[in-house]
Order: structure tokens, then sequence, then C-alpha cells
């Protein structure tokens, strides 16, 4: 059975953006206002996208795209549900 994951991660996409997330002081804590003051069903990774769209930041320092497509949102939700926990 061949590993399909990146560092337990979905794919590159999905790991680069949390790894930035979680490693920069500025990105983690968007991320955690964006848990704090998500509305009811709103999905945490795009809140943080938009966030990061409406202060012109489109891409993690490593260029992938806050919305690239294969990031995996639910996986990204779930990390950072974690962070106020």
């Amino acid at each position: 059975m061949t590993n399909t994951t990146y560092n337990g991660w979905t794919n590159y996409e999905t790991w680069n953006a949390s790894l930035w997330i979680g490693n920069d002081e500025f990105l983690y804590n968007t991320a955690r206002a964006c848990v704090e003051y998500a509305n009811e069903g709103e999905g945490l990774y795009a809140k943080f996208v938009r966030c990061m769209t409406n202060c012109d930041s489109l891409t993690t320092g490593d260029g992938v795209a806050w919305n690239d497509p294969a990031i995996n949102t639910a996986e990204m939700d779930e990390m950072m549900a974690e962070m106020v926990d």
C-alpha cells in the first residue's frame, strides 16, 4: 500500500497552508480570530481565506494560494477548531 499523504496531511498544499498558519504569529492570530468570530455554519478556513484576501495576502510564503482548490478545507477547519480548544 502506498502512502498518499504529505507529512500526515492530504497533500502538499494542505500541509503548506497549515504549516504557515501554525508557524507565523500573524497568520496564527488571524486564524484564531476567524474561529472565534465565525458565524454558525460558516467554514473556518473559508473565513480565513476571506480575511487573507481582504488584507491582500493571497499566498503562503511558499507561493501556495490560500484558496488553492487542492487544499482540503475540511482538514483545515478541523486544524483551526483545535486552535481554541
